[in-house]
């Protein structure tokens, strides 16, 4: 009898898998469905009707969406989000504006209307409804690194 070893990344996942904490799992899969045009993969129920585990997919990644547990040390953040985020999620779609739009619509709160960046990107800032950050992007211009390096130059010369 020969046993095999699993590769140390399933085939379905990326190396890295962003998991986020919610406070109504189902309404925020829901929510991830309509603005970003998730579909759900796998959900495992919770007690009292919450959400231990569900796994949606973005193009072509996955995010792992759970109900805040104290058993597992997790902890939602709060709805509005916090003053600051030391992270974030950042999707790439088609229009930006469009899901920046659809977002607030559903209850996002906007933090940065879409503009055109210097890297290239024409991005906007959301909180959604469970407090976490997304940017939200459509790639408009591809910048070559002298470029880039040259538009970084300048805005750190106006200050910013």
């Amino acid at each position: 009898m020969t046993s095999t070893t699993p590769p140390p990344v399933p085939d379905t996942y990326r190396r890295v898998t962003p998991c986020i904490v919610v406070r109504g799992a189902a309404e925020a899969l829901r929510f991830y469905a309509d603005v970003f045009g998730a579909t759900e993969r796998m959900r495992f129920p919770g007690p009292d009707g919450t959400v231990a585990h569900a796994e949606i997919v973005i193009g072509d990644s996955v995010i792992i969406v759970e109900d805040e547990s104290p058993v597992m040390g997790t902890q939602a953040p709060p709805a509005g989000g916090l003053p600051g985020t030391p992270s974030f999620l950042f999707i790439y779609v088609e229009d930006v504006d469009a899901v920046v739009a659809r977002a607030v619509e559903r209850g996002a709160r906007l933090r940065r209307e879409p503009q055109d960046q210097f890297y290239g990107d024409r991005d906007g800032f959301v909180v959604d409804p469970y407090g976490h950050g997304w940017t939200i992007a459509t790639h408009v211009e591809d910048v070559p690194p002298e470029e880039l390096a040259r538009r970084m130059t300048e805005l750190q010369d106006q200050g910013m």
